[in-house]
């Protein structure tokens, strides 16, 4: 199984998202790359951050290089357009500013090395994509950049690839247990109360924060933020109530806060918009889980594959065989690819 398999004819537009610097993330960006030239479909490509540069410039370390084919389109900054190697037709100078420069579209004219420095936010990702779209892209890949999983968001792209690595940890066991939580995360479970999922969704367009009974009534919060604000929350629980709609992210701090001030926390399920809005790590989600804690998402994430890369730039590696083995295993049934060694 490759990587395109798992995309062509069912996604237009997707994400690749690592889980850390050096997790893997721009090989596997590249082997999607190859696979699309292979098969003669035409690529859009931008990035949330910066890709694609001989040196990591906060490391110092080298990084690959993207090389693309004839006809890719590309939604890049100003900046980048001089450091790519590939000649390149400018399609379009967009008004989306970033601080190196415009967002630009472009076709390339050759065959040849690029780099892609993208918008800084989702709306105006969402907006290049549906531009990479028109201007003939079969399929766009969003490029996450380090720590902005908000890039695999439902309101951006369809399904994503995390990559992942031994950058992570120099024990497995932590790697793949950071990994399985990403995943699951991901494919949290969706509301399926129709009148429930109709309140969230406004709640959360409106960025407001709202508790919902047993007989769908709604209390306003007046607060901006959960943070620092669980306390309030929690003062605001009783024995009816069954939501608690989060117009923000969820944090660790604020289920702490709220499991401190009562004990209703327990009838209630936390609903956030989608998973890259979870900021709780696997330790953390587990205790809650636990403790009785219920999330679930108005949308939830398709992890199309997740990538490995048993090397870690600070010398050490996995066994690559085991490190594969071991995370198929435990991550059964969402395909796991080293796209060094090759095949799932």
């Amino acid at each position: 199984m490759n990587l395109l398999e798992l995309i062509h004819g069912k996604y237009k537009v997707i994400s690749v998202v690592g889980m850390a610097k050096n997790s893997g993330k721009t090989v596997t960006l590249n082997q999607l790359i190859d696979e699309c030239m292979e098969k003669q479909v035409k690529v859009g490509i931008t990035s949330t951050g910066r890709d694609g540069e001989r040196e990591d410039l906060v490391t110092s370390t080298e990084k690959p290089m993207i090389y693309v084919d004839t006809d890719t389109i590309l939604a890049t900054s100003e900046a980048t357009l001089k450091l790519c190697e590939a000649k390149l037709e400018i399609l379009e100078v967009t008004n989306i500013n970033t601080s190196m420069g415009k967002i630009v579209m472009v076709k390339t004219k050759s065959p040849g090395y690029v780099q892609v420095a993208g918008p800084n936010t989702n709306y105006h990702i969402k907006e290049v994509c549906n531009k990479l779209l028109a201007y003939g892209a079969d399929l766009v890949i969003v490029d996450g950049a380090i720590d902005r999983k908000s890039s695999a968001s439902p309101s951006i792209t369809e399904a994503t690839i995390l990559a992942t690595g031994a950058v992570l940890s120099r024990d497995m066991n932590k790697v793949i247990e950071k990994t399985m939580h990403q995943v699951q995360l991901f494919s949290l479970e969706k509301i399926d109360d129709n009148i429930i999922y109709d309140m969230a969704k406004s709640a959360i367009s409106e960025k407001k924060y709202i508790i919902i009974d047993e007989n769908y009534d709604e209390y306003r919060l007046d607060i901006k933020t959960a943070l620092n604000s669980g306390n309030i929350i929690g003062n605001h629980l009783d024995e009816k109530s069954r939501y608690v709609i989060m117009g923000g992210s969820l944090v660790t701090s604020t289920l702490k806060q709220i499991m401190k001030t009562s004990t209703n926390y327990k009838n209630v399920t936390f609903v956030v918009s989608d998973p890259t809005k979870i900021f709780v790590d696997s330790k953390d989600y587990m205790y809650f889980k636990k403790m009785g804690i219920q999330i679930k998402t108005l949308d939830s994430i398709i992890p199309l594959a997740v990538t490995i890369n048993p090397y870690a730039p600070q010398g050490y590696y996995f066994d690559p065989k085991d490190f594969l083995e071991n995370m198929k295993r435990f991550l059964n049934p969402v395909p796991v690819i080293d796209v060094v060694l090759g095949g799932e």
